[in-house]
């Protein structure tokens, strides 16, 4: 214990990490023992840790998340020996990607524990290779030409220079999206289209992405340990701050993933609820969303209540035995009650509205449709309104009702509501029941789907999906193709044949509106709802 207590009073400083009595100190003490030594040593020279593993392996404890030195790599090597005097191992590779360590230096001894050979291996900046780290060949423990502080610091240098290379007027948090999935990979990559989109709507700069298909999900990690070490170095290479998974994460897998890579972990569903979150306006979209986010957070409770700071605030006691995860779920509860409530009244003032509508013998058109199809736009266009419309997933999020006058004298009342999405989160579909009941009011729904999507069958496909689960598929429909000035002609064809019920309009031109009005006014009258 004293000779391996003095290795802590050591200095490595040799250009190849380690002078040749302490190569022998370490090989003679590691073989005496029967076990592998590693030390974790600074760019001073000095070890932080001496780790003591068994004869076939090493285990390096959790380090502090703060790294230990300027840039992106943590400001640590691992130096270690190997009784038995194999090679680098894949464990080895893995410890120094998802620990961002410096390098690795592996000396191998001899059956009777004299050195033998080293082995080094270091992490790559971006575009340097196929693989995301350089393992050098063995050479001898004496003959090495290595010279770790230089290699150290052309690497800090590279990362460097790919950081001055990014946009640095762009403040954004930096992502990297990744989906793992059953599905074919076409089919993955037009999903993480869809996702960086959603991210470009949060606030998030996606600067990579990484795509697997599996058999079947990890448990622990949703991909395998091989793959998780790529979307680190991916991240790395990146400086990416949040991971974002296109799939739903199980708590354990959101806690496991976060604690392995120090990253904040996102899924789907969470991303969604914050572009909602941040772009409800009025109370009872503000109401909503809270609801879905709590119906979210609650069963991701154990073991990490930083999600429940903003609820600490005097709801409730704390009573004899009960554990803190027992209170925040206990506050979630009494909080979704009260939410609940309110949500009640928001739907009895709209009732009310409707039942006003209604009486004046008004029509109702509403619009829906994918998010970013248009609806606002042709919204803004037909009423002359000034709603907020952007080339964004989710821009408009409140429903917005507009009274207009058509041809003869008809007035109607045009409501614009939220877009739908594939894998709607279940949580908003019920949290958003109160906004969607607008549309069991209206007398037609205007579908509005951008032509122009390469996957506009699919959008069309899951709009009408929802429609369904809402019992509203027999409410007449009109299926408005926008964005037709984006379309050739071999195209406008294609959409015409396939949609042959469908309407052409342009929502950003009104004179491309006459049929689409036209056609309302058709609809109305079939359904008796034109005022003699």
């Amino acid at each position: 214990m004293k000779r391996i207590n003095r290795l802590a009073d050591r200095r490595y400083s040799d250009p190849c990490g380690f002078s040749n009595e302490q190569a022998r100190e370490l090989s003679f003490l590691s073989h005496e023992i029967g076990r592998q030594i590693g030390l974790l040593i600074n760019r001073q020279g000095r070890p932080e840790m001496i780790l003591i593993g068994d004869p076939g392996s090493i285990y390096i404890p959790e380090l502090p998340r703060a790294r230990q030195a300027e840039g992106r790599l943590r400001g640590l090597r691992l130096l270690h020996t190997h009784i038995s005097g194999e090679n680098l191992s894949e464990e080895d590779l893995m410890d120094m990607v998802f620990l961002r360590l410096d390098s690795v230096t592996v000396l191998a001894a001899e059956p009777h524990g004299e050195p033998d050979f080293v082995q080094y291996a270091y992490l790559l900046p971006p575009g340097a290779g196929s693989k995301p780290y350089e393992q050098l060949p063995p050479v001898r423990w004496d003959r090495s030409d290595m010279d770790l502080p230089a290699q150290i610091k052309a690497l800090e240098d590279e990362f460097r220079r790919a950081d001055r290379t990014r946009d640095t007027t762009d403040k954004r948090e930096r992502a990297i999206v990744v989906s793992v999935s059953q599905d074919p990979k076409p089919v993955q990559e037009r999903s993480l289209d869809e996702l960086e989109d959603l991210a470009d709507t949060a606030g998030l700069k996606v600067e990579g992405r990484l795509v697997q298909r599996i058999r079947a999900l990890n448990p622990k990690f949703i991909m395998g340990k091989g793959k998780l070490a790529e979307l680190e170095v991916i991240a790395l290479q990146a400086d990416a701050e949040v991971i974002l998974f296109d799939q739903e994460l199980s708590a354990a897998q959101m806690r496991n993933l976060a604690k392995l890579t120090e990253r904040k972990i996102i899924d789907r569903t969470q991303l969604i609820l914050d572009i909602f979150a941040q772009h409800a306006t009025t109370r009872a979209g503000k109401l909503q969303v809270e609801m879905a986010q709590l119906k979210y957070t609650m069963p991701r409770l154990v073991g990490k209540n930083r999600a429940m700071s903003r609820l600490m605030g005097g709801i409730g006691g704390r009573g004899p035995g009960e554990t803190k995860l027992e209170i925040d779920r206990r506050r979630i509860k009494d909080k979704l009650t009260k939410l609940g409530d309110e949500l009640k009244k928001v739907s009895r003032h709209r009732g009310f509205t409707r039942e006003r509508r209604a009486s004046a013998g008004v029509p109702v058109v509403s619009l829906v449709g994918y998010t970013n199809a248009g609806k606002s736009t042709l919204l803004n266009t037909l009423t002359n309104s000034g709603v907020i419309a952007e080339d964004k997933l989710f821009a408009t999020l409140d429903p917005t009702s507009r009274r207009i006058r058509f041809p003869r004298e008809q007035e109607l009342i045009l409501t614009d509501t939220v877009g739908f999405i594939r894998q709607l989160p279940k949580e908003l579909k019920e949290a958003f029941r109160a906004t969607l009941e607008e549309l069991e009011a209206a007398d037609v729904l205007l579908h509005v789907c951008d032509a122009s999507h390469p996957e506009v069958e699919e959008h069309i496909a899951a709009v009408e999906r929802i429609l369904e689960d809402m019992d509203l598929h027999e409410v007449e429909r009109i299926l408005v193709l926008n964005k037709w000035d984006r379309l050739d002609d071999e195209q406008r064809e294609l959409m015409s044949n396939t949609y042959p019920q469908g309407i052409p309009a342009s929502a950003v031109k009104r004179c491309s509106l006459d049929r689409l009005v036209q056609e309302i006014m058709t609809v109305l009258e079939r359904l008796d709802r034109v005022p003699d």
